[in-house]
C-alpha cells in the first residue's frame, strides 16, 4: 500500500483519507503485528490481510460496510477482531483458517455470512448470529471443531452446503428455522458430537449426506419433508428408531445405511419409492413397518437380512416376502 510502512515493532497507522484498504495490499506482510485503521474506511478488498501470520489483533472501525473475500484469511495468529455493526457483508474465506481466533460476534447488519467464511478456524468455539441474517453459506464454519454451540436466528432462509461439516465438538444446535426449505448435502456431515436436532415444519427436502455420520440417537423429521436424500443419515451410529412422516414420498438409496443401533422403522402410506439398499450395515434392526401399500423398491432388496417387515391388512402389493425379508401382515 502506498505511502505506508511498517514501524519498528511492525505496526502500521493508516492514514485519515483512505477509503478502501486495496486487494492483497498487505497480504503474506508476515511482519505486520498491528494495525490501525482511520474512520473514513469503507471497505476492506480482497486478501488485502492473508497470511499476515503476525497479526495479533484488528479493530475494523465504524462506518466499514464490506468485508471482503479472503481478507483475513490465514492469519493464524490473529485471537480477537471486533466487527462494527456498519458491517452488511462478510465475504467468502473473510476470516478462514484464523486458527487462533476463539469468539466472534457478527453484528445485526449482516444479511449473508460468506462461502467458508469461517472455514477451518479451529479455535473459534462460540459464534453469535444475529437476527437478521438471511444466508449462512456453504462451508462457512466447515471443521470449526472447537465450536460446541450455534444459534441460528429465524431470519434464515438457507443454510449452504456443507455448512457445519466436521464441527465434532458441536453437541448442540437450536431448532433450524422454518423458513428453512432444503437442509442442503453435508450440512451437518461428521458432526459426531450433534446428539439431538430440532427441524421445523417447512423443511421440504433433507439432501444427500446432510447427516452423515453424526451423533444423532433421535431425530424428528417434519412433516413438511417430502424427500430424504442419499446417505441423508448414514453412520449415525446412535440411532435406535425413527419414524417417517406422512408427507414424505421418496427414500433415496442408502439413506439409514451403516445406522448399526437402529431396532425399528415406520414407513408411511406417503412413500411411493425407496431406493437402493437403504439399510446396509443396519445390523439390529429387526422390524420395519410399512403403513400403506408395497412402495416400489429400487434395488429389490433392503440390505438387511434379519429384519421382518409388517404391513396393514387390507394394503395392496405385499407378498410372502418384500426386497429379500419376510413379510407379516398385522390387524388395523
Amino acid at each position: 500500500m502506498k505511502n505506508v510502512s511498517l514501524d519498528g515493532n511492525g505496526s502500521v497507522q493508516i492514514p485519515e483519507g483512505v477509503t478502501k484498504i486495496e486487494a492483497g495490499a498487505f497480504e503474506g506482510c508476515t511482519e505486520l503485528k498491528s494495525i490501525t485503521i482511520p474512520k473514513s474506511v469503507t471497505k476492506i478488498g480482497y486478501s488485502a490481510f492473508e497470511k499476515c501470520t503476525g497479526l495479533t489483533s484488528v479493530t475494523i472501525p465504524e462506518g466499514v460496510t464490506e468485508i471482503e473475500a479472503r481478507a483475513f484469511k490465514g492469519c493464524t495468529e490473529l485471537k480477537s477482531i471486533t466487527i462494527p455493526k456498519s458491517v452488511t457483508k462478510i465475504g467468502s474465506s473473510a476470516f478462514a483458517k484464523c486458527t487462533g481466533l476463539t469468539s466472534i460476534t457478527i453484528p445485526e447488519g449482516v444479511t449473508k455470512i460468506g462461502y467458508s467464511a469461517f472455514e477451518k478456524c479451529t479455535g473459534l468455539t462460540s459464534v453469535t448470529i444475529p437476527e437478521g441474517v438471511t444466508e449462512i453459506g456453504g462451508g462457512a464454519f466447515w471443521e470449526c471443531v472447537g465450536l460446541t454451540s450455534i444459534t441460528i436466528p429465524k431470519s434464515v432462509t438457507e443454510i449452504g452446503v456443507a455448512a457445519f461439516f466436521g464441527c465434532t465438538g458441536l453437541t448442540s444446535i437450536t431448532t433450524i428455522p422454518g423458513g428453512v426449505t432444503i437442509i442442503e448435502g453435508s450440512t451437518f456431515c461428521g458432526c459426531t458430537g450433534l446428539t439431538s436436532i430440532a427441524i421445523s415444519e417447512g423443511v421440504i427436502v433433507i439432501e444427500n449426506e446432510a447427516f452423515l455420520n453424526c451423533g444423532l440417537t433421535n431425530i424428528t423429521i417434519p412433516k413438511s419433508v417430502i424427500m430424504i436424500g442419499k446417505r441423508a443419515f448414514a453412520a449415525c451410529e446412535g440411532l435406535t428408531h425413527i419414524t417417517i412422516p406422512e408427507s414424505v414420498a421418496l427414500i433415496r438409496e442408502q439413506a439409514f445405511s451403516g445406522c448399526s443401533r437402529l431396532i425399528n422403522v415406520t414407513i408411511p402410506k406417503s412413500v411411493i419409492v425407496i431406493g437402493k439398499n437403504p439399510f446396509p450395515g443396519c445390523k439390529s434392526l429387526k422390524e420395519i413397518y410399512f403403513e400403506g401399500d408395497a412402495p416400489r423398491l429400487d434395488s429389490g432388496a433392503f440390505g438387511v437380512n434379519s429384519a421382518i417387515v409388517y404391513y396393514r391388512k387390507g394394503a395392496k402389493g405385499w407378498g410372502k416376502t418384500f426386497g429379500g425379508l419376510p413379510t407379516r401382515e398385522i390387524e388395523e
